[in-house]
């Protein structure tokens, strides 16, 4: 052993020691960048002499970290601040002063770490891995600049001492959460699970234009949910393509910034409802439940647990959720004549009762946006709107004509109409020019 290597595997050692004793955030180096850098960390501690598995090491932490495309300390925060444990836990619920001494002392044992390994820099591991390996000239080194703003990040890479940012932590895990609500905005329950929405509907509220009614109502109600105050449900009733699931989407763009997230649950999972609004219950996040195309075949058990949700039973309401759910059914539970009660052939002995509560269901949300088909006016102006957003330049006489074809060769007069419609015109154009 060299005397390079004398002096260089001691300190390898030593944050594997450290690593080893982490009390509460080892979950930071679980995934995959924080696995490769545990084993780079192993494979130059055993100095095998060829040099091999360390270059290996290091050429699969750097695709995983390179991957990410994110610095090693941009990353290390970024998983301490979403980092699900006992302290980030209890210091959303409670106040930090309140907490163990001994959580707090840990929290801190284990920031100072995380803080020694923060300062691993990219070229401090190359360097390591050209001594060990023996080699002519150390490996690239993975270096980025810093382009997170935050107060947090801010926040720890100017102290010298990470165990004194513990206030600031409990500050902003008490009011960003934890773990997948504060790495993600959008989600879906499938298969009794929670699963991210990696790429979330981009629709913004600029981008709408028409039913400002509707669209200003829901924007208060959301505002009234952000605020903390109570918030009703709403069901968005009437013509297909009008829009109404865009506006939804569009409100978490608007106001994911402000904690709000989205949570899309399809029909046939409705009966998960009540278990899934008892794990958002206690989050900081304020959540959109959204329940796209909404109805219920006359047999359908399912909108019990939605009714169960609307209405509440002996367990209180969480503040944090609301119910937006979009339909072109004004009557969401499906109705026959059949259902009628007729003297003489009715099994049912209080079937009216049935039959009103089949009706009355869409009354359980305390809001009602009604959204009437388009007429050709408010369609135009859709089409003109979005035509200036994507800055095509036409004749406005021209436009308008190409826009009442594309409506009566295709879906009729709708907002959805007027996308499609402005998405074909762009392609076309951009395609004429080039010839």
């Amino acid at each position: 052993m060299s005397c390079l290597d004398a002096q260089i595997i001691p300190q390898i050692q030593n944050l594997q020691q450290q690593i080893a004793s982490l009390l509460l955030y080892q979950s930071v180096l679980k995934k995959t960048v924080g696995e490769a850098f545990i084993q780079l960390l192993e494979s130059l501690s055993k100095n095998d002499g060829s040099g091999i598995e360390c270059i290996r090491a290091y050429s699969n932490w750097f695709r995983t970290i390179a991957s990410k495309n994110i610095s090693w300390q941009e990353y290390l925060i970024s998983q301490i601040i979403q980092d699900d444990n006992p302290f980030s836990k209890q210091v959303q619920k409670i106040n930090i002063n309140t907490l163990s001494p001994n959580l707090i002392a840990a929290a801190k044992h284990d920031l100072q770490i995380l803080q020694n390994l923060y300062h691993c820099s990219g070229t401090t591991i190359s360097q390591w891995v050209k001594i060990i390996a023996k080699l002519e000239k150390p490996p690239i080194a993975w270096e980025l600049e810093s382009e997170k703003k935050e107060t947090i990040y801010e926040k720890l890479r100017s102290l010298e001492n990470w165990s004194d940012a513990i206030e600031t932590l409990a500050t902003h895990y008490s009011h960003f959460g934890t773990g997948l609500f504060a790495e993600s905005i959008a989600f879906e329950w499938r298969n009794g699970k929670l699963l991210t929405i990696t790429h979330p509907d981009p629709v913004k509220l600029k981008e709408l234009v028409g039913y400002e009614f509707q669209r200003n109502t829901l924007i208060k109600n959301t505002e009234f949910l952000l605020a903390g105050y109570p918030a009703l449900n709403v069901l968005l009733y009437g013509s297909r393509g009008s829009g109404k699931s865009s506006l939804v989407k569009a409100l978490l763009n608007e106001y994911s910034q402000r904690n709000l997230r989205l949570v899309e649950v399809a029909k046939s999972d409705l009966k998960d409802l009540p278990l899934i609004v008892e794990k958002l219950r206690n989050v900081p996040q304020k959540f959109i439940i959204f329940v796209d195309d909404l109805s219920f075949e006359e047999d359908d058990d399912t909108f019990k647990a939605l009714k169960v949700v609307l209405e509440g039973n002996l367990t209180a309401r969480p503040t944090n959720v609301v119910v937006y759910a979009t339909s072109n059914r004004r009557h969401l539970i499906r109705e026959f004549f059949n259902d009628r009660p007729r003297p003489k052939d009715s099994d049912e002995v209080h079937n009216w009762d049935t039959v009103q509560e089949k009706l009355s269901f869409s009354d359980r949300f305390g809001l009602t946006l009604t959204f009437e088909p388009a007429n050709q006016d408010t369609y135009l102006t859709i089409v003109r709107h979005l035509a200036k957003q994507e800055k095509i330049n036409l004749n406005p006489e021209d436009l308008e004509y190409q826009a009442l074809q594309w409506a009566t060769r295709n879906n009729g007069r709708s907002g959805r109409t007027a996308r499609q419609f402005i998405d074909f015109l762009k392609a076309n154009l951009a395609v004429f020019e080039k010839y």
